[in-house]
């Protein structure tokens, strides 16, 4: 609730202007209306006269689009990425804008469109005026005669020149400004099109240069190739470096044949050794049939089938010859003969195998031998190859930069011709001739001047008025306004200068306020600085950022002063709100205090300005004072938030209420006034007594400066009767 509250009540107090009165500033305006008002009328006539008489001049626009134009066919060797990446930028696109307005393209320009000569831009045209011949005379100028045609078209020509860029594109916009229309519409697409051709120059200059200094290159370059492929091929030859197949030296090639015939012949030895050994274990063991080697030998497969016949004689005869009988007896010879041919044959395979595994050792010893040898040969020769490898490589880059220089000459060759290298720029939009003016803009220029001159009026009335100090006060009024019931007093000088009897009323006074804890405040209405220095003496020291809270309770006396005429008086040099509880409201349908506390209001729909014042003031509210003194804590709540904002904050009370409602309101405050308009008012004096044991605060008597020049008014025996 406070920060709603401190939102509610800051833009009540900025938006009621606290150190202005408006209705007195709008009564001085409309007093002084012929001097805001002549002034305007004025500026109107003069402006529309102005308008009509001042030559037009027309604007003719040609835009252009800066964009890479090469494409495969201008540049074969140009990617799509590359093409993307030579696209203009901010600073491209700023750069080219500075290249249209140059010197040279003015010149160029001007010669085109023929503005030598033409009265509007050439200043040397047609006689001098006697006002430029005088000032040629005195020195003022220079005689026009003296500088080129060109030279006396430039300025001119860059006042009517405008070019710039179109928000954040790449399209740059020319306009040309003229009292001819077809001259500015001529002139726009003139400079566009000088621009463009002068794109294309430079790129054909460009292409120029790079094919004569190619053709002067190339030429030396392909001698110095053949001269480093001739080393190559000479170094070669010279040591024996000749390259075979697969791009491969003989040497190398040799080495390489070498080994695999080593593998070869050490496989062929190792299958042999083993094939034996295989073969002797099967013919110990009675397994020789076994071995493929022999049993595929056609001269045991012979004796095989002879020794399967000799076998099946010997069992047929045995069945009716015993095994003593010389037919068996011959079988079995033969037989046994027979079995000793297949080991013989058998051992011949094996004496075979054992002859070529050792054929094969030496063919082994022979081929390592070889390899050794060529292994020294390639050794010896590998220094020779770096150095082969160096100078091919110093040939194959001369090679590379050769032809590379023979593809940029031919495509340099090509640009070099009409058409063949495009501008990176197109115009998008041509100048037509203009049918509206650009200059001047009628209307416009007639509200702005006529607007102006009413605004500069208005602000020296306005200044004048604050100046003066006159819209400070309420309307109709000379000077301070006076309270209702206050009788004029001394002013500052009397309140600082007490006499004699000043001090014995004082005296008297202490007497009559309960020891000296009720004091006194002598007020004159026509004294606001004296009012206030007085009030601010018998104020406490409030927190820090916070303005004072003094509570003000009626005395009940028909001569008494009231809360808010009080109030009025110290908003006459400080910023001072009313919180009115004194009564309820005489209007039920305005909000108030009580409307705040519940929520349904804000303090700038509660705040109210009083008429013809810069006081500020706060009701009740429709729920009436009592719904607020019944809520303390939220009521100190919007009390402090009130001081965060006012330079003072005052709360009317009723004298008539009881000290337990009284004692939340007046123990948060810094100060207690009881309205007693005489110190002989019995009613407030008993008040300010019962509210000086409520709190800690100063309680003072606010009286009327008026008793203190005409004496005291009672004794103390008359204070005393009026107590019992």
């Amino acid at each position: 609730m406070t920060s709603r509250s401190d939102d509610g009540m800051r833009d009540a107090g900025e938006s009621r202007g606290d150190m202005l009165d408006l209705s007195a500033l709008w009564a001085a305006i409309k007093r002084r209306k012929l001097w805001v008002l002549g002034p305007t009328v004025l500026a109107l006539g003069l402006s529309f006269v102005a308008v009509n008489l001042v030559t037009p001049r027309y604007t003719g626009e040609a835009r252009l689009l800066l964009e890479n134009r090469d494409s495969f066919y201008t540049r074969p060797g140009q990617g799509g990425a590359e093409a993307t990446s030579q696209q203009f930028d901010s600073e491209g696109v700023q750069s080219q804008v500075q290249v249209i307005m140059s010197r040279d393209l003015a010149r160029e320009a001007i010669k085109r469109i023929g503005l030598v000569g033409n009265p509007e831009f050439d200043s040397g045209a047609g006689a001098l005026s006697a006002l430029k011949r005088l000032g040629v005379l005195i020195g003022l100028g220079a005689h026009p005669a003296d500088r080129s045609p060109e030279e006396r078209v430039l300025d001119q020509f860059y006042d009517r020149l405008l070019v710039f860029p179109v928000g954040r594109s790449r399209i740059v916009a020319i306009e040309f400004t003229s009292r001819d229309p077809a001259l500015a519409a001529r002139g726009a697409n003139e400079i566009a099109s000088v621009y463009l051709e002068m794109l294309e120059a430079a790129k054909q200059d460009t292409a120029r240069s790079a094919s004569s200094w190619l053709s002067t290159t190339i030429e030396p370059l392909r001698k110095r190739v053949a001269e480093a492929e001739g080393k190559v091929e000479d170094f070669r030859s010279r040591n024996g470096l000749l390259v075979g197949t697969n791009n491969t030296t003989i040497t190398a090639q040799q080495l390489a044949d070498l080994s695999t015939q080593l593998s070869s012949a050490r496989s062929q030895q190792a299958e042999a050794q083993a094939k034996a050994s295989v073969i002797r274990d099967a013919m110990k063991s009675g397994r020789t049939f076994e071995i493929p080697d022999v049993a595929n030998n056609e001269l045991v497969r012979r004796l095989i089938e002879q020794r399967v016949n000799l076998r099946a004689q010997i069992a047929l005869e045995s069945r009716s010859l015993l095994p003593g009988h010389p037919r068996i007896k011959e079988l079995s010879a033969q037989l046994a003969d027979l079995e000793g041919q297949i080991r013989a044959a058998a051992e011949r395979t094996v004496r075979t195998l054992e002859n070529e595994a050792r054929i094969s050792g030496q063919r082994v010893d022979s081929f390592t031998a070889a390899l050794e040898g060529q292994k020294k040969n390639v050794s010896s020769a590998n220094d020779k190859e770096v150095q082969l490898r160096a100078l091919e490589r110093e040939a194959r880059t001369l090679r590379d930069q050769l032809e590379q220089y023979m593809q940029r000459y031919r495509e340099a060759v090509a640009r070099d011709t009409q058409n063949a290298s495009p501008a990176d720029a197109r115009i998008i939009s041509r100048a037509v001739e203009p049918t509206e003016p650009s200059f001047p803009k009628k209307i416009p220029i007639i509200l702005v001047a006529t607007l102006a001159t009413f605004l500069v009026a208005l602000a020296m009335v306005v200044s004048r008025e604050l100046l003066n100090g006159t819209a400070g006060s309420p309307p109709g009024s000379n000077g301070p306004r006076r309270a209702p019931g206050w009788v004029g007093g001394g002013g500052a000088g009397a309140a600082q200068h007490p006499s004699d009897g000043d001090e014995r009323r004082e005296r008297i006074a202490g007497l009559l306020t309960h020891t000296g804890r009720v004091g006194r405040v002598p007020l004159a209405a026509a004294d606001p600085e004296g009012a206030l220095a007085a009030l601010s003496e018998r104020i406490a020291a409030p927190p820090a950022d916070m303005a004072p809270l003094a509570v003000l309770l009626d005395g009940a006396g028909p001569e008494a002063m009231s809360a808010r005429d009080l109030a009025e008086l110290l908003s006459r040099h400080s910023r001072c709100v009313l919180v009115d509880l004194a009564s309820d409201d005489d209007e039920p349908e305005e909000l108030g205090f009580s409307e705040l506390l519940a929520g349904e209001a804000q303090f700038s729909e509660i705040i109210m300005r009083e008429p013809g014042s810069r006081l500020h003031r706060i009701s009740a509210g429709r729920a009436g004072r009592r719904a607020v003194l019944a809520a303390p804590d939220i009521v100190e709540v919007a009390l402090d938030a009130l001081c965060e904002t006012y330079d003072w904050v005052l709360v009317s009370a009723a004298s008539g209420d009881e000290s337990a409602v009284l004692a939340p309101l007046v123990g948060r405050a810094q100060g207690v006034f009881v309205m007693a308009g005489s110190i002989g008012n019995g009613h407030a004096m008993e008040a300010a007594y019962r509210l000086a044991d409520l709190t800690t605060a100063p309680v003072a008597l606010v009286v009327d400066k008026l008793e203190e020049t005409v004496g005291v008014p009672f004794s103390v025996r008359e204070h005393d009767a009026a107590m019992a």
